[in-house]
């Protein structure tokens, strides 16, 4: 029975390839169970019901590690609201909106963009202009604390603090987005961990970059202090990961040929 049902269907395929070649769909490929008419600047499917592909997250295709391996479910949670930890929150959030200098304002400004050289530009150990290899290490590695970051957001969907108090004016504008964890805290600890192992002997001055870039969060208000504190666990709990994928390993090891 089975046999006689792969028959029939063979000859079916086979008379639809024939209708197609008769009306000139011209050259015609078959393709899983789609159909697909080779024109010449384009590939149209056949079959309008076939299911859309799955979406791919920038994790997976642009970053090193899979999406599996970038959700951290057992994360620890931010502060509940209302308790004397969410409370001490914000009074650091409006201590440094009141402390806080045109200078300090304008230095969180700059560094807006999550990306190395926004971070690091002026302790940048690597040749001046950024090679693009080294430039595209870093976007790989960004595209993985992003999502991971972001998955972290999504569990607790904690809201800025411009949204739990009126009182909160952020010289850095009202970003959309979850709080907790921070992602510049994420991005900036990883980079960090990677010019500190890169470059041992100037560790510390890259980790300070690191920290100061996630403080800078703090003092335009758009996060709390345990928003920063949560980004930098995360981005060591990530960089641990990433130490254990193959082909991050071995660019990052690459990059030694392009440092001053």
């Amino acid at each position: 029975m089975q046999h006689r049902q792969s028959n029939f269907t063979v000859i079916l395929r086979k008379s639809i390839i024939a209708l197609m070649l008769a009306a000139g769909l011209l050259p015609v490929v078959y393709a899983g169970e789609a159909f697909y008419a080779l024109q010449p600047q384009a590939v149209s499917i056949l079959v309008p019901e076939a299911p859309a592909p799955m979406e791919v997250k920038s994790g997976s295709a642009a970053g090193y590690l899979s999406q599996a391996e970038l959700q951290f479910p057992g994360f620890p949670a931010p502060p509940a609201a209302g308790s004397a930890e969410d409370k001490a929150d914000m009074a650091a959030v409006l201590q440094w909106q009141k402390d806080r200098t045109d200078a300090q304002c304008s230095a969180a400004m700059a560094q807006s963009d999550e990306s190395f050289i926004s971070f690091f530009g002026s302790v940048n150990p690597f040749k001046n202009p950024l090679p693009s290899e080294a430039g595209a290490f870093f976007k790989r590695v960004d595209a993985d604390a992003g999502d991971a970051s972001r998955y972290v957001k999504k569990i607790y969907s904690r809201e800025r603090p411009f949204v739990a108090s009126s009182e909160v004016d952020p010289c850095l504008g009202r970003l959309q987005g979850f709080s907790y964890p921070s992602g510049h805290a994420t991005v900036s600890r990883v980079f960090g961990l990677i010019l500190s192992d890169l470059l041992p002997r100037q560790g510390a001055i890259f980790m300070r970059a690191a920290d100061q870039a996630a403080l800078n969060r703090v003092i335009g208000g758009v996060h709390y202090p345990s928003d920063v504190e949560a980004g930098k666990k995360l981005g060591d709990m990530l960089y641990k990961k990433l130490r254990q994928n193959p082909a991050f390993v071995s660019d990052m090891g690459a990059l030694s040929k392009y440092l001053r």
